[in-house]
């Protein structure tokens, strides 16, 4: 195919157009249409989903009209959770020769691996990386299986793997259905003193789909494995793998086995499985860096499905990964309590599809909760007396607060959250006691992958200005020049990160007093917190104030303040963070989270905090590992840097608030007040 934008592409199937990665996927076609519209008379390609039955009417339209044939198919890092339960693929795979589960003609794939030797030491160390990475994560094509440990002895065992009757990749592999039968045989006669697992697909099991090896289990020396499992943890348990074209082989691969090809998948033929079928196009010696990078660096392409934007491997690799850590970390049953009927809205999301959640409307905890119930409030609704009752019960309590890059507008707005931290030691703001970020900050080794992330993310933060709420400025400001330039950014006084995030200082006049007095020369801008200056939260100054600083600045962006700023002087509030993004020096007069590492100048210090951090490894915690993220189109949960993404397509859209805001806002001031 032509790299350049060539025109229209007939699609097979409404469901195939309908991908939101699809577009982002194909940037060689100008404009994407279905197969059976007026458009597609001026195609010049069609696309069908690779050789599936679906894609015959694809197949015979382009024979019959001499147009190409494009195949698309799941690439092989694929998703969080399957296709057939709504998850959108994070890759595929394009191909216009063939495809590559088939063997019985040369495909893209193929070309890309005899034409190896051309790969750059670059490609091949990013190929290693990636191997290295995909371990790591423990990461497959689909990755909403449990993964655990299967065994506590040390018996040699191996691998069988079953397919589902009629995979295209079967006889795609230049096999057959009794080649199964025959594969178990002769892994029970090359390994007489080894366990034989035959691995069968759930639905398998679940009478939904036929396999080949459902009996397996009745034969002596075989165990039949059955339930959803990551691949790893059957890689884990066993030295050698049996397939005949399933992706698991390149996988064991990856996880340094043994590997015995029965058909001929792509990996097969190239010196690094045992081969009892062969392709006469190939022979050629492969490594597994240069097979890894000809099918999943450039092969494979990526485009994230929640912002419909091209990607790359590592990036969608960075968003599966994490998407798998959230869910196995918050699967199970909750119970929330004391939210509003806006927050149960949402908070569901934020737990994720593994998670069964039932919402109390009174504002105390359930006497009734079963223990294996978490219990969730938010946390500045939470209470000694509250925490006691959970303790005395063995439950566990979890606190829940708006995350750090949240939205487009304000909470009191009602401005839907892009972002939650969900905390089962503390809550960040709460100097008093351990969170899980100050914990994850303390005990966590920051790969140099996970700071190399986070040193991207600061940048693409910095670069793209944006901040917790990010709420447009009403007009600009000029430097005044002269003098040395400080922010004092404002808080709600009543907020609970006052309460439990500082010591002598805890309004704004102390804090502005406290800083006049340190700093008698300086220039010092106060800018009051936005849902003061809305008029829903209490913390404005008195006249007698306004001494104490020689310009107010509520009506300028945040970010501006930032980027002019010599220096940020607070309490506890989030702009000393985003003011460490950007390099400026900060003084803190409380103990926020990123107080006590070495990056601020405090005037208070936590003994609880034991190391000295760089900038990226307080980035990584505070930003990647410790929050939750919600894409609000999908529902689904995603990552930093996909809400980054949002975050600017929705500013876009809408610069300014709208005029349900403002009507809000009218109702909140006159009939719910400040608090």
């Amino acid at each position: 195919m032509a790299t350049t934008a060539s025109g229209t592409l007939a699609v097979a199937t409404r469901r195939m157009l309908a991908l939101p990665t699809l577009r982002a996927c194909l940037p060689e076609f100008q404009r994407l249409c279905h197969l059976g519209s007026p458009s597609a008379r001026h195609a010049g390609a069609v696309a069908g989903w690779g050789l599936k039955p679906s894609s015959r009417k694809a197949r015979e339209h382009a024979s019959r009209h001499r147009l190409p044939y494009v195949a698309i198919e799941d690439g092989f890092l694929r998703s969080w959770g399957l296709g057939v339960e709504g998850y959108p693929p994070h890759s595929l795979v394009v191909d216009a020769l063939g495809i590559y589960y088939d063997a019985t003609r040369p495909s893209t794939l193929e070309n890309l691996i005899l034409a190896g030797d051309a790969l750059s030491e670059a490609e091949l160390a990013r190929a290693r990386r990636g191997i290295q990475r995909l371990r790591d994560l423990r990461l497959s094509k689909y990755n909403h299986a449990p993964d655990r440990r299967l065994f506590e002895d040390d018996r040699p065992r191996v691998l069988v793997v079953d397919q589902t009757a009629g995979d295209a990749s079967i006889a795609g592999g230049l096999a057959e259905a009794d080649d199964f039968e025959r594969m178990l045989d002769i892994a029970q006669a090359e390994h007489p003193e080894s366990e034989i697992l035959v691995k069968v697909h759930p639905d398998v099991i679940a009478g939904k789909k036929q396999g080949h090896l459902l009996e397996a289990g009745n034969r002596p020396g075989c165990r039949l494995i059955g339930e959803p499992l990551n691949p790893w943890s059957l890689l884990d348990a066993v030295h050698c793998v049996h397939v005949v074209s399933s992706q698991m082989g390149f996988e064991a691969l990856m996880a340094g086995k043994h590997v015995v090809c029965h058909g001929v998948p792509f990996y097969a033929g190239w010196g690094l499985t045992d081969d009892r079928r062969h392709c006469s196009r190939r022979g050629t010696q492969r490594s597994l860096e240069q097979l890894f990078a000809a099918a999943y660096l450039r092969y494979a392409r990526y485009a994230n499905p929640y912002t419909s934007q091209a990607t790359d491997f590592e990036e969608a690799l960075e968003l599966i990964g994490d998407q798998a850590r959230q869910q196995h970390r918050l699967s199970g049953r909750w119970v929330t309590y004391g939210l509003s009927s806006w927050k149960r809205g949402f908070v569901g999301d934020f737990l994720g599809d593994r998670a069964d959640v039932r919402h109390l409307r009174h504002d105390r905890p359930p006497e009734d909760a079963s223990r294996d119930e978490r219990i969730l409030c938010w946390a500045s609704r939470l209470d000694a007396a509250a925490e006691e009752r959970c303790r005395a019960r063995g439950h566990t309590l979890w606190r829940m607060e708006d995350g750090f890059l949240r939205s487009i507008g304000l909470g009191v707005d009602l401005a839907r959250p892009l972002s939650l931290v969900l905390d089962p030691l503390g809550i960040h703001y709460d100097a008093n006691r351990q969170s899980e970020l100050e914990r994850l900050l303390n005990e966590t080794t920051f790969s140099p992958a996970l700071l190399q992330r986070a040193a991207r993310l600061r940048e693409r933060l910095v670069a793209l200005r944006l901040s917790k709420y990010n709420v447009p400025g009403a007009r600009r400001l000029q430097r005044p020049e002269g003098r040395r330039l400080l922010l004092v950014p404002g808080q709600v006084e009543s907020d609970a990160s006052i309460a439990h995030g500082t010591f002598d200082i805890r309004t704004n006049s102390a804090l502005l007093a406290a800083v006049r007095q340190a700093n008698p020369d300086a220039h010092i801008l106060y800018k009051p917190h936005p849902d003061v200056v809305t008029g829903a939260r209490l913390g404005a100054l008195s006249r007698d104030d306004e001494r104490l600083y020689d310009l107010e600045v509520g009506d300028v962006d945040i970010v501006d303040l930032l980027d002019m700023v010599d220096e940020v002087h607070t309490m506890s509030s989030l702009a000393g963070f985003e003011a460490l993004l950007r390099g400026r020096r900060v003084v803190t007069y409380g103990m926020p989270f990123y107080a006590g590492w070495g990056l601020t100048e405090d005037r208070h210090t936590c003994a609880r905090r034991r190391r000295a951090l760089d900038l990226d490894a307080l980035v990584a915690a505070t930003l990647i590992l410790y929050p939750l993220y919600v894409d609000p189109g999908s529902r689904r949960l995603c990552n930093a840097e996909t809400v980054v993404a949002l975050l600017e397509q929705r500013r876009a859209e809408h610069p300014r608030p709208a005029w349900r805001t403002h009507l809000y806002r009218w109702y909140r001031n006159i009939f719910i007040g400040r608090h």
